[in-house]
């Protein structure tokens, strides 16, 4: 399980050194693609395979189903870490979720998210409100 937020650098050839507490569930490889709200997904390789594995389930005469799957597919990095637990994110992938030498690295319980410092921040200030009136919606009567 993903957890916790930290904040590592970017750096002059686009490598991003992973969390160290990460490391042991990425070691069998890792896949990066684009997330939403502009963030970079990070799936250890057996968990995007399983999404991979759904996804190629869904009707592909749908065209919603096939513009999804192109995104997803041709927007995805597959990674093995080095020894510093250092990834390459492609300049595509930095180019879409805005990457600067700051950056965030989220736990989002089966994948991580890289953000750019500022987007997050941004991200963070602008849904707070939201964040507490969904905790209702999503889970109700737990807190």
């Amino acid at each position: 399980m993903f957890l916790g937020t930290h904040h590592p650098k970017l750096d002059d050839k686009g490598r991003l050194t992973l969390p160290a507490k990460y490391r042991e569930a990425l070691a069998g490889g890792l896949m990066v693609t684009k997330g939403q709200d502009h963030c970079l997904y990070v799936f250890p390789r057996e968990e995007f395979e399983q999404i991979a594995r759904k996804v190629a389930q869904a009707p592909f005469a749908n065209k919603a189903v096939r513009a999804w799957q192109r995104y997803l597919f041709a927007g995805t990095d597959e990674q093995q870490p080095d020894g510093q637990g250092r990834i390459s994110i492609t300049s595509e992938l930095r180019q879409y979720a805005g990457l600067s030498k700051e950056c965030v690295v989220i736990g989002a319980i089966n994948r991580l998210e890289i953000w750019d410092a500022q987007r997050w921040q941004d991200y963070l200030d602008e849904h707070e409100e939201e964040y507490s009136a969904a905790q209702e919606e999503v889970l109700p009567g737990v807190f």
